[in-house]
């Protein structure tokens, strides 16, 4: 699994130009899930985010997690995330696990999200045409690959 974390002061995904779901102050993440991914790595990367420290404290210093500053989250899937551009100069999605393999994860990484940390979880639709729009504070933004673990 691999997930894009941005520190924002406010995020929103709109659905199919029809549905509109909001967090202020938290993470906005990007997950990409790939046919390898399992169980392990979701356990693994939702504890990883929970605890991530990357929210500013009294000094200025980014050294509290998101359930310190009582913060929500916006996951939105994209598949994009593994994409290859290796070959030419159309990406190839090879690795990005199919939606029988992904739906079913994306679903337990949401479920152990809501278990990993205290604040509210919004989500995007998977599969649907999305708009994201956000304001990254910082900005920071981090990379995490559950393979990778660095």
């Amino acid at each position: 699994m691999r997930a894009i974390i941005q520190r924002v002061s406010k995020a929103r995904v709109e659905i199919n130009n029809d549905q509109t779901r909001a967090i202020d102050k938290g993470f906005m993440i990007l997950l990409g899930i790939e046919e390898a991914d399992a169980d392990e790595d979701i356990k693994w990367l939702a504890a990883k985010i929970a605890t991530l420290r990357i929210f500013s404290d009294e000094e200025g210093k980014m050294n509290l997690a998101i359930d310190d500053i009582k913060g929500d989250i916006l996951l939105v899937s994209q598949f994009t995330l593994y994409a290859s551009t290796k070959k030419g100069n159309r990406p190839s999605f090879t690795k990005s696990a199919r939606p029988e393999t992904a739906i079913p994860l994306y679903k337990r990484f949401i479920t152990t999200m809501q278990i990993s940390f205290k604040g509210k979880l919004v989500t995007g639709e998977f599969g649907a045409d999305m708009q994201v729009s956000l304001t990254n504070d910082g900005p920071v933004t981090i990379i995490i690959d559950s393979k990778n673990r660095e």
